[in-house]
């Protein structure tokens, strides 16, 4: 079953492929920290990021979230108050950290941003692909959908991850994440795992978590959404793992497709037990 849906997949990365056999490009070899350690740049920029989380500019986007939530928009001229997030109509409390999920109305395993979009779409009649032509922050737009994913994960705070595996389209969800997760293609024959399955990876000066285990899992999931200072803005996860693929030279996957649920899955249940701490702050 899961090799069936990663056909899609494979069938994103055909045209990558192509590119390897024709360039034959090579990665160059990545950095490994000494014994694993961190290195003294991210440690300072840990120190630094912990001063700004007291103050962090996170809390601007949740709170245009707020009121995102509550106002009647879209061409049914409603709120999303009725959104079910997984614990019920209209209840946030807790219910980022059990994301991704099965959804029975939806019949699918549905991440935040891709429950939250498709509440957008059934119950305030936005269409889908309109949210899709320009779906993360830019230098002079911050989409709805990142605030209201920052609104909603601002509800989880301080409570533990507790993405669940009952279901079995969500235990599907997880092996399927977890193939993806070490599939290789591209022209420099990459896949999540070289970058993000090893212990004491960098490049330059940043450390790589490795989201197989659950320390790397919890150093991934923790602090998204985040307000990256790079540049200003505010992400979620759905871009950063989008930004995962454009740098392994793979064609990025659809926004809010089940191929990032299913990536999103398996961190989130490699993350279960970590106190989330909220949306944060990134470099």
């Amino acid at each position: 079953m899961a090799s069936i849906k990663l056909r899609a997949v494979v069938a994103l990365s055909g045209f990558a492929l192509a590119c390897a056999a024709q360039t034959g490009q090579t990665a160059a070899p990545m950095k490994k920290a000494a014994g694993g350690a961190k290195s003294a740049v991210a440690a300072d920029f840990e120190k630094f990021r912990d001063i700004m989380a007291e103050a962090s500019p996170a809390e601007l986007f949740e709170a245009k979230g707020k009121e995102l939530w509550h106002t009647k928009r879209g061409p049914k001229n409603a709120s999303l108050e009725k959104c079910d997030m997984g614990l019920g109509p209209g209840k946030l409390k807790g219910a980022y950290v059990k994301l991704p999920r099965y959804f029975a109305d939806a019949g699918q395993v549905m991440d935040a941003e891709r429950r939250i979009v498709y509440c957008m779409v059934t119950l305030q009649g936005f269409k889908e692909k309109d949210l899709a032509k320009k779906p993360f922050s830019s230098a002079s737009k911050t989409p709805d959908p990142v605030s209201l994913v920052t609104y909603v994960a601002g509800q989880s705070r301080g409570m533990k991850i507790a993405v669940p595996q009952k279901h079995a389209k969500e235990r599907e969800a997880y092996k399927v994440g977890e193939e993806i997760f070490n599939y290789r293609a591209g022209p420099w024959d990459f896949s999540c795992a070289t970058c993000h399955g090893h212990d004491g990876l960098r490049i330059r000066t940043q450390d790589l978590p490795n989201i197989s285990k659950k320390e790397g899992a919890v150093a991934a999931f923790e602090g998204w959404p985040g307000y990256r200072m790079t540049g200003g803005r505010m992400h979620t996860l759905q871009w950063r793992l989008n930004d995962c693929f454009r740098q392994q030279r793979f064609p990025e996957p659809g926004y809010v497709s089940e191929t990032l649920s299913d990536l999103l899955t398996y961190m989130g249940v490699n993350a279960n037990g970590h106190v989330y701490k909220g949306p944060g702050i990134k470099r």
